[in-house]
Formats: C-alpha cells, structure tokens, sequence
C-alpha cells in the first residue's frame, strides 16, 4: 500500500523525545525522514539511558522513536558540513526542531533564512515554552514542564503532594501537536502552494491537554482542585471513581449509581446515598466504604458482578498480564525492528490504521551517520579533499 507522504522528505534536527515523536509519526505514514546528528554523541537520547536494558550500547528509548529514519551526521558550525546541509535543506518538504528559542539563528538555519532558500517549505519547531516570556531559556524537559503546568496535582490522593504521570506525556503531545500542524499546512501548500511556519511549545500543549480542568477553574472563580482523600482517579470526579484493591489485584471504577453499586456488591451502606449530590460532596466517605468491601474478594468475582450489569469497570493490569491477553493480542500492536547490526527488537508499531491496512516497517533506527555516504551520493554533497569526514571528532552541536 501507497503511504500517503511518500515522496515528502523530512530533514529533522529534532532531538530526545518531543521532535523525534512527531517525525516518527510522519515515517510511519510514509515519509522520508533525514535525522541531522551531531559528530561523536548523535542524538542525546541515545546515550541517555532510562534503564539498564540497552540496544547495540544505546538507549531503548532511541531506537523506539527513532526507527525508519536515516543518520546524517553533520557539525553545523562547520562551513563545509552547513554547506551539505544547506543542500538537503534546499530540497526538503518539512525542517523541524526542537532546540530552544535562538538556537537555530545561532546556527543559521532559523525559520527566515530556510524560508528564503526554500520557499515552498513547511518548518516546524518546538520548544519549551515559547519564544517569549520568563521561562524561554528554561529547559524544555518533560518532568519540569509539568511541574509548572499544574498537571502534578491531579494525580494521586489529596495528601501525596505533586505526583507527575510516569511517562512522559507533555513530549508526546507537543509531538503529536506538531504533526497536526505540519500535515495542515501541507494541505494548504497543495491548495495555495505555499509554505508556512508551525510552532508548538511543551507547555501550551499539556495546558490544552487540561482544558477540563482549566475550564472550570476559570468558570467557578479559581477554586481550588481537591483530590480525594483515597483512590482518586479524577479530583473532578465523584464517587465511586478510581482504582481500589481487592483481595488478589485492583479493580477500577468509572461513573456510576452509588446505590446501585451497593445492591450489585451486597453492601449495604453505599444505599446511604441515594442523592446524587452527595456522590460528590461526601465522596471521600463513599469511597471509604467501597475500599473497605471491595478488599474482602477477588477482581474477578466482582467483575461477575458488575459487568453483566454495565458498570464501567475493568481490572488493573500490569504489562505482563496486558500483553498475554486477548484484547491486546487481537490488536497486532508489537512489530519487530532490525538494528543496522541485525539486532532484533520488538516494539509498539503506528496506532493509524489506513484503508484498513496495518503501519509497520521492519526498519530500524538508524547508527550514527549510517547514511552519509548515501544522502552524500543521492544529493551531490561532494567533499572536498581536507573536509573531515563524519567519523573525525568536530564541533559539537548544542541545543
């Protein structure tokens, strides 16, 4: 099947995770996508190591983001290398990163003077929090954004303090943001032909990600969020919704009638609470009593319970129970990759399916400066006798 951005080239500057995911996203739907990388280190993540658990001596988190894309290695401050560069960029459908605010015109490849090469191009750039204000120059990093964006409070019960979501959400969406833009203005370039400049910052993007409670903080006069006291899932939420333990696991629960949870669990003092008001406003109460009962047996005899009666609720699992289960297997999520050495690597495939097809690609991420000599002999990027090759140690980039 025919991906629709097939025959759009990417050059992506983008490294770690934000950029990386979008242009990800844009190899999965068919485009080519030219990672420019830094001599000696390449991108940060892969040396930027989340576990012990490595592949060909780099980090997990590379080569799940960064597979079917090509390694251009190239020093930026070098002449010789910007004058390569410039060539790939000259002929690119997409230019995009995610360096902070001033970096790109340090290095001189800013929006304005690609534009000027390139009219015809879509670029795309992310950064932390902006082009302006107090906090541009801080470090656009998952953790730090979400500490200043007040998603941290919502997680967890009333007297945990900040509890950040443990995977690292404010990337992902600044990367899918990105995309969206990018693949708009494509659209538009097909109507009106020309390019356009797409921005996202980290923390605009988990701001509108917490348009519900935002929301509401503006509409009810600031008041602040209040968690519950236990098993809270949602602090906008009422009882009974949240994850609570039972005698062998942990079920969780979503909306649903206090009294009719009370007749279906056999607990008799959840029909205390026939008021809908009060599933809210005595919440922490309500689920007091579903914590107490709902510990005396197993998630599956409750769930025999609940399900025949369409209780949204479901059992907690981990990822060895998720991935030995029918409802994640039916979904052919897992892909296999190959390392440029012939390492195997499984990993999630493109969540998109097209024309009822499946996205996978058995290629991998790339090695630093694995294609060089290719992109040099597609694009023409002669070197002259004395260039030091992409292997030689040079100035390196810094975000």
């Amino acid at each position: 099947m025919k991906r629709p951005l097939e025959g759009i080239t990417v050059v992506d500057f983008s490294q770690f995770l934000s950029g990386p995911s979008a242009s990800l996203r844009m190899a999965d739907l068919g485009a080519r996508v030219i990672k420019i990388e830094r001599p000696g280190t390449g991108d940060i993540c892969r040396s930027l190591y989340v576990s012990d658990v490595r592949v060909d001596g780099e980090s997990t988190v590379f080569h799940a983001i960064n597979r079917n894309k090509e390694s251009y290695v190239a020093d930026l401050k070098n002449p010789a290398d910007a004058a390569r560069v410039w060539k790939l960029v000259e002929k690119a459908d997409i230019v995009m990163h995610n360096f902070r605010p001033g970096v790109m015109q340090r290095l001189g490849f800013d929006y304005a003077s690609v534009r000027a090469r390139n009219p015809r191009v879509l670029y795309g750039a992310i950064t932390g929090y902006g082009r302006e204000g107090p906090w541009k120059d801080k470090p656009g990093q998952d953790l730090l954004v979400q500490a200043l964006s007040g998603l941290t409070t919502y997680s967890g019960n009333a007297d945990d303090g900040p509890v950040p979501m443990g995977v690292a959400v404010v990337d992902i969406f600044a990367g899918a943001h990105l995309v969206q833009g990018l693949l708009a203005c494509l659209v538009r370039r097909e109507q009106a032909g020309r390019g356009g400049l797409v921005e996202v910052s980290m923390l605009e993007s988990i701001l509108e990600f917490q348009f519900e409670p935002l929301t509401l903080f503006w509409q009810d006069g600031g008041q602040p969020i209040v968690r519950t006291k236990t098993n809270n899932a949602h602090p906008l939420l009422g009882a009974p919704y949240g994850v609570y333990t039972t005698s062998d696991g942990h079920l969780a629960l979503a909306m649903g009638s206090i009294p009719q949870l009370g007749e279906l669990l056999d607990c008799p003092k959840l029909l205390e609470f026939p008021d809908p008001a009060s599933w809210f406003q005595q919440r922490d109460e309500i689920k007091a009593i579903l914590a107490e009962h709902l510990a005396t047996n197993t998630t599956a005899h409750w769930l025999s319970r609940l399900e025949p009666a369409d209780i949204w609720c479901a059992e907690v699992l981990n990822y060895r129970q998720l991935v030995a289960h029918e409802g994640f297997t039916c979904l052919d999520m897992v892909q296999t990759v190959s390392t440029a050495r012939g390492r195997q690597i499984r990993t999630t495939r493109c969540p998109i399916r097209l024309d009822e097809t499946i996205l996978k690609s058995p290629r991998g991420a790339p090695e630093i400066g694995q294609h060089n000599a290719a992109i040099d002999a597609e694009f023409g990027l002669d070197r002259a006798p004395g260039d030091p090759s992409p292997s030689e140690p040079q100035t390196s980039l810094t975000p």
